[in-house]
């Protein structure tokens, strides 16, 4: 269960290579069909040709009446130890209607010896509308938007493992009981496994995100 006011984690392995998970989480227009928390995902016209330099990139949520727009900056790193690979991000929105008003986090890939591979998010926002967003996340959004994390998770690890592209799993699919097969929040981790019920999602994080909060 996740806990409130503290910083999101999910972990979930993978029976799919580094690379490949890689290649689905770091292209823009493959991230954007596995991630429910987003619509669109562009890179800025311009952008660095050097080896993992810091990306910007504009964002959409497309909601029923309204689209949430946003910006951000990214840097993927494959210099880990053990061949270990960590990406960071900071993102923000000026729209009012926006849950999030702004946040920063980072994703972890681990490697294992059997070719599987861990894939893992740390992240913390700060919601909109001030007293009145802030308790609102206390009671429900920290909650909806850790489920619609792990949820994501799981459609990419279906996706990774059985090449069955995440539109054959829209939302509506999250209610369809009888399919055993079907993405579930559930199969991942709110916390690393042995870790204290008071573990700081951030404490794993790259040094690298602390830069960015200044490009």
């Amino acid at each position: 269960m996740v806990r409130q006011n503290r910083a999101l984690y999910v972990e979930s392995t993978m029976r799919a290579d580094i690379d490949e998970v890689w290649r689905l989480t770091q292209t823009p227009q493959l991230h954007s069909r596995w991630d429910l928390r987003f619509s669109v995902i562009a890179p800025e016209a311009a952008q660095s040709a050097a080896v993992d330099a810091p990306s910007r990139f504009r964002y959409e949520r497309r909601l029923p009446f309204h689209t949430i727009r946003g910006t951000g900056v990214s840097l993927g790193e494959r210099t880990g130890t053990r061949g270990a690979r960590t990406s960071a991000l900071v993102f923000s929105t000026r729209d009012p209607l926006s849950p999030l008003a702004s946040g920063r986090g980072y994703w972890r890939y681990l490697p294992n010896a059997d070719g599987s591979t861990t894939f893992i998010t740390g992240y913390d926002y700060v919601p909109f509308a001030g007293r009145a967003g802030a308790l609102l996340d206390r009671i429900i959004l920290r909650r909806v938007v850790w489920w619609m994390t792990a949820w994501s998770f799981d459609r990419l690890r279906i996706w990774a493992e059985t090449g069955t592209p995440p539109e054959s799993w829209p939302l509506a699919s999250a209610a369809a009981f009888w399919k055993a097969e079907r993405p579930k929040a559930s199969r991942c981790r709110s916390r690393p496994a042995r870790a204290a019920r008071d573990h700081d999602a951030m404490s794993e994080a790259p040094a690298s995100l602390a830069g960015l909060a200044h490009e």
